[in-house]
């Protein structure tokens, strides 16, 4: 999944990257309105993480403007400001959700995967397709009550696929929502890492969950 953060304060800014990346998102991050807006016309985000203090354009200004352009992306405001007023100004100009600084860093990551989840109608943090479970929080996976070990971008990659499960994904669609703009890796990375996924999710299993769509990309779904 990938998040944009938006936060003009550097030090909060490293602390969130740091920490979003050690939970296998991938991140795009800026400091300024202006910024957050060139990222968000360039790329599909799962959630954006804004502040509203920024300078050149404020984070509401931001929201306001994406909203009107119809850009419906999950946003979750950061805000110093913790009045009723403050909070209700900032859901009616289209925040999903909002933290009140200073906040825990949990708390956070818990409202991203509320966002997360609301988007593919998942009501916990857990996602199945068939015998497959992937614990959200936790990054545990099991097939078949096996537990099953993967490294950082083979979770977000699967991740991915099965909170989208069912949908066709175009290896473009998986590498902008796995990878953010410092990648500059081969343009087979998809195929590579839908090998990785398949020889630990589906080697040795009779029902195949991981299926490729000629021309159009992968899907992951139990076939009847």
């Amino acid at each position: 999944m990938r998040i944009l953060v938006a936060e003009d304060d550097r030090d909060m800014n490293a602390i969130l990257v740091s920490r979003l990346k050690k939970e296998h998102y991938s991140v795009d991050t800026c400091f300024q309105g202006e910024e957050a807006l060139d990222y968000l016309a360039g790329a599909e985000y799962d959630v954006v993480i804004l502040d509203i203090m920024m300078p050149v354009l404020d984070g509401l200004s931001v929201l306001t403007k994406i909203r009107k352009e119809g850009n419906q992306v999950p946003v979750l405001l950061l805000t110093a400001r913790d009045s009723i007023e403050d909070r209700v100004k900032g859901l009616d100009s289209g925040a999903n959700d909002y933290l009140v600084k200073p906040f825990a860093l949990e708390e956070l990551l818990a409202r991203i995967r509320v966002l997360l989840r609301r988007g593919t109608g998942e009501k916990e943090n857990v996602c199945r397709v068939a015998d497959l479970e992937v614990h959200l929080d936790t990054h545990e996976v099991l097939r078949g009550g096996k537990e099953i070990t993967l490294s950082g971008k083979e979770f977000s990659l699967l991740r991915y696929m099965i909170q989208n499960q069912g949908i066709v994904l175009s290896r473009e669609k998986l590498e902008q929502h796995i990878w953010n703009y410092d990648y500059t890796g081969g343009s087979n990375v998809i195929d590579v890492y839908i090998r990785y996924l398949r020889k630990k999710i589906d080697e040795g299993f009779t029902s195949k969950l991981i299926h490729t769509v000629r021309g159009a990309g992968y899907v992951l779904k139990e076939k009847a």
